[in-house]
């Protein structure tokens, strides 16, 4: 029977302990929010930012200022509230833990941000004649079809590959020919190309497609 007694009266202290915490928890919770609530104004002027944010710090909620510059928020002792405007340097401050009232008034002075744009030149329009003559004389830089048609060109082609330095295999066929034909004319005069008629046809031809014009590319 004393064993049931003092189990009863211990759930019971417990019960008891629970419900006075909890409202205890509760009457703490409900003092410790504020109404904060106040205006956002320039610093230089004292006119009324409307579109203001007001956001309350690591909670993501907020709200913003009407056209009067007027705003109202809950929040809770010991937040940090950041007010920001577009143009405006961002303005941070602290609910007081102290506070004894459950209402907090504020007047926020907002100093402007400069922003530093990049100079921009205006010209005055120009006329027709000025127009045409820019037209005419604007310099369009080449698409890559325009380049790839003008390096499959015949006459570039040969140009390339009479400027261009020959590689290992070129230089070493090169050098067997000059090799073959010092030895196919051992003992006698070589040939003189000056005589040789396919040579100048061949030189007639070159000129003729103006092999030997000096192009610009």
């Amino acid at each position: 029977m004393r064993y049931t007694l003092h189990k009863y009266f211990y759930s019971l202290t417990a019960v008891l302990f629970l419900c006075f915490g909890a409202n205890a928890q509760q009457v703490v919770h409900k003092d410790s929010v504020v109404q904060l609530y106040g205006v956002v104004m320039t610093a230089d002027s004292l006119k009324a930012i409307g579109g203001a944010s007001i956001i309350v710090m690591d909670k993501g909620r907020g709200t913003i200022t009407n056209n009067d510059g007027v705003f109202s928020i809950a929040v809770l002792k010991g937040d940090k509230i950041t007010f920001s405007c577009i143009g405006f340097k961002d303005k941070v401050i602290d609910i007081p833990h102290s506070l004894k009232d459950n209402q907090y008034s504020v007047i926020q002075l907002m100093i402007n941000d400069t922003a530093y744009l990049p100079a921009t030149i205006i010209r005055a329009r120009p006329t027709r004649e000025q127009f045409e003559r820019d037209f005419v004389n604007t310099t369009i830089p080449d698409d890559a079809y325009e380049i790839a048609r003008q390096n499959t060109d015949e006459a570039k082609r040969r140009i390339l590959i009479n400027s261009l330095p020959p590689d290992g295999r070129e230089a070493v066929n090169y050098q067997l020919r000059q090799q073959a034909n010092k030895y196919y004319y051992a003992g006698q005069l070589p040939p003189i190309n000056i005589l040789n008629p396919m040579a100048w046809a061949e030189f007639i031809k070159s000129w003729k497609r103006g092999d030997f014009k000096k192009k610009k590319y």
